[in-house]
């Protein structure tokens, strides 16, 4: 089944257009315009070799759709399409899922914060959303990504990685590979806790960057988006990856950044993450804040340079060392955060 049939599994018609949407990493998204309606939508075909259970993927999504409708959420909700026989995924020739999704009209993303007031406002967002999906009965969603956070495997991963990676590899990402073991114990305190129950299961969102927001023309909020990653875990994680978002003042390939850390950034992040979430944390939560955000920045640079030793089979790369620079980029990153707490 070609793509042009997938459309038509959707939409019925073959006068269409498609026009690419390339700032994701996993999934492959496409703008989908049906001329005969004039409507547009977001099709989308699902990465299986991440998602390898997509119709989890799908029904997660549903239940904290329900969740959010149910407590009168105010932002707008991005739904799940179904195709004419009533199939909320269709497959492939190659067995590969798709879906379609609403579109929003005239909305924007940005993949880095164009404002201090833009990424307070996403933050605020994304506080909203989660202190409304964590209801008092959390909803049963199941784990679309196993052992996504699981940091021992993380760091086992890379152990083994290293270990099996070629001597060329090993030997471009020399500097990187010293600063990373230097670091490996980082996520200690974080493993512990989550094992001695120290902090709340809670419903996450998993992938809080800021182009998982949708903004009007005014730069105002209309949306939290890809749900996929969705996840009952630490709300921890949610902090530390806004952190690692928000706060990179250059894209994250680019592997030549220097002082890319932007610590008003910082100040502005918290503070929105906080505005609605900060009466449901725990102690233990608040405490390890700044402590959060160091571990997901290192995990991030860790799965990248992971992927990288492993031969690039993860994340969409364009050119060969591009996981390497995405290596340096986080860890200049985790170098500017980890400077400046230390002088708070």
């Amino acid at each position: 089944m070609e793509i042009n049939d997938i459309v038509i599994e959707f939409i019925g018609k073959d006068n269409y257009e498609l026009t690419p949407i390339n700032d994701g990493l996993i999934n492959t998204t496409y703008l989908l315009e049906n001329k005969d309606q004039g409507k547009k939508f977001i099709l989308q075909k699902i990465n299986n070799h991440v998602f390898k259970q997509p119709e989890v993927v799908v029904n997660n999504h549903l239940l904290i759709n329900e969740v959010l409708k149910s407590n009168n959420y105010h932002f707008q909700i991005i739904e799940s399409i179904p195709s004419l026989a009533n199939k909320l995924l269709v497959e492939d020739i190659n067995g590969e899922p798709w879906r379609m999704l609403n579109f929003i009209e005239n909305s924007l993303t940005f993949l880095t914060a164009p404002s201090l007031q833009t990424a307070f406002d996403a933050a605020k967002t994304f506080s909203y959303f989660l202190n409304t999906v964590n209801t008092e009965k959390l909803p049963a969603i199941e784990d679309s990504l196993p052992n996504f956070l699981n940091f021992e495997k993380r760091i086992a991963d890379y152990k083994n990685a290293l270990k099996d990676a070629p001597a060329q590899l090993k030997e471009n990402a020399k500097a990187e590979i010293e600063i990373t073991n230097q670091l490996l114990s980082l996520p200690d305190q974080w493993i512990e806790m989550e094992k001695t129950h120290q902090i709340p299961k809670r419903i996450i969102h998993a992938d809080v960057k800021i182009s998982n927001i949708l903004f009007d023309q005014n730069h105002k909020p209309l949306a939290v988006i890809d749900l996929d990653t969705m996840m009952i875990s630490t709300i921890l994680y949610d902090f530390g990856t806004m952190i690692q978002s928000y706060t990179n003042t250059t894209q994250e390939d680019d592997g030549a950044a220097q002082n890319n850390f932007n610590p008003e950034m910082y100040k502005v992040v918290k503070e929105g993450f906080l505005f609605y979430l900060k009466e449901k944390l725990t102690k233990t939560e608040s405490e390890n804040l700044d402590y959060a955000a160091q571990v997901a920045i290192y995990i991030q640079e860790l799965r990248f340079l992971t992927d990288y030793l492993n031969g690039s089979t993860y994340y969409s790369i364009t050119h060969p060392e591009h996981n390497l620079d995405r290596t340096k980029n986080q860890l200049e990153l985790l170098k500017g955060l980890r400077e400046y707490l230390g002088s708070k």
